[in-house]
């Protein structure tokens, strides 16, 4: 039996599919994290589906994988081992799905977050500091785990000399996770996938994905993490990892220009159709099935902190393949975008927005 808070969701919809959300909050008196809320559970229970409750130019994107809490610390002189190290320290939202959820949703976009989070005070904090931007109700709080939790460590120039990961609680999603999230899943335009996940659920997804004709883009997280993909990257639209990840992924040394190219090709070979390689502060490389290739320089200028560059990078690049650009094109937007990051102490900058993205991308590309 549906709620009225479910019918009145479901008339408008069904006497305007073109609809858009804010529209339906506007009219029923609901905030948007409560339209949200509905939609995905009409969807769940199907009685609707994406085409009927988004307007035309309205894109999904389905970010699967970490939901943290980050605890950055920032040396203020040289760090000295063995001793005590004046810092300064700041808690902040993180989680590379999250962060890529949230950048999205700040750029326009319908993102939608399906993570697992403790049922702590620190799941409680962060479910509240990202449904602004973020659609969260697909996550899942798992009772007596603890939420994820990411620490790093800056040297005085905002540059990461350490980080310290506790993700355990991913170890309790389902066996059946296609199944209990296949509606979140056909419903999505492109999903983003971070490495956070058990192995054997990222080769299901991955293979799902593949099955049923769902763009997925894969973010690598770290060394460690992209050795839990699959041999086979059949399926995988975006492949985008810093040069680390890449040797992990490619299993070759990167000391040359040549290299990333190099490596970037093995990793196409795997079966990826585009392949992104940071290069930190001296930009990117990309590679795709069809031959296309370049690199990018970032211009330079002042960094504030890096943390969270990757992520904006990557939402970035998904901003400019939904908008239909050409590869190169969407790898500057993505640079554009971890340009305002790293300018930023934020590990999601609270100035992203479609105009600040735009000045962004003319500054430095035109």
């Amino acid at each position: 039996m549906m709620s009225h808070q479910e019918r009145l969701i479901l008339n408008l919809i069904e006497s305007n599919p073109s609809i858009s959300k804010q529209a339906m909050a506007k009219k029923t008196g609901l905030s948007l994290h409560e339209v949200n809320e509905t939609i995905d559970s009409l969807i769940q229970t199907g009685k609707i589906d994406k085409r009927k409750c988004k307007a035309p130019e309205e894109r999904t994107i389905l970010c699967i994988g970490g939901a943290n809490v980050d605890q950055k610390i920032q040396v203020l002189k040289n760090l000295t081992f063995e001793t005590s190290n004046p810092a300064v320290s700041k808690k902040s939202r993180g989680g590379v799905a999250r962060n890529v959820a949230e950048n999205l949703g700040r750029l326009g976009f319908n993102s939608s977050l399906l993570s697992y989070i403790g049922d702590d005070a620190e799941g409680k904090w962060l479910l509240q500091n990202s449904k602004n931007y973020v659609n969260t109700a697909p996550t899942k709080v798992i009772h007596g785990k603890t939420t994820g939790s990411y620490t790093a460590v800056l040297d005085r120039d905002g540059q990461m000399l350490l980080a310290l990961s506790d993700m355990e609680i991913y170890d309790a999603v389902e066996e059946d996770f296609i199944k209990v999230n296949w509606n979140y899943l056909r419903n999505a335009d492109i999903v983003l996938l971070d490495t956070n996940f058990p192995r054997n659920i990222i080769e299901q997804l991955i293979t799902s994905c593949r099955e049923h004709k769902i763009p997925l883009c894969v973010a690598t997280v770290s060394a460690f993490k992209a050795e839990k993909l699959p041999e086979s990257l059949e399926g995988v639209t975006w492949l985008i990892a810093n040069h680390i990840e890449a040797e992990a992924l490619s299993k070759m040394k990167i000391q040359t220009e040549g290299d990333f190219f190099r490596a970037a090709e093995i990793i196409l070979h795997m079966g990826a159709d585009n392949v992104v390689i940071t290069r930190g502060n001296l930009g990117l490389i990309f590679f795709t099935k069809d031959g296309e290739a370049g690199a990018l320089i970032a211009p330079d200028i002042s960094v504030t902190d890096v943390t969270g560059a990757g992520d904006s990078l990557i939402a970035g690049i998904l901003f400019g393949y939904l908008k239909g650009l050409s590869i190169e094109d969407a790898c500057k937007v993505g640079v554009s975008c971890s340009l305002i990051t790293i300018q930023s102490n934020e590990t999601v900058s609270t100035e992203l927005s479609p105009q600040k993205l735009i000045g962004a991308f003319q500054k430095y590309f035109r």
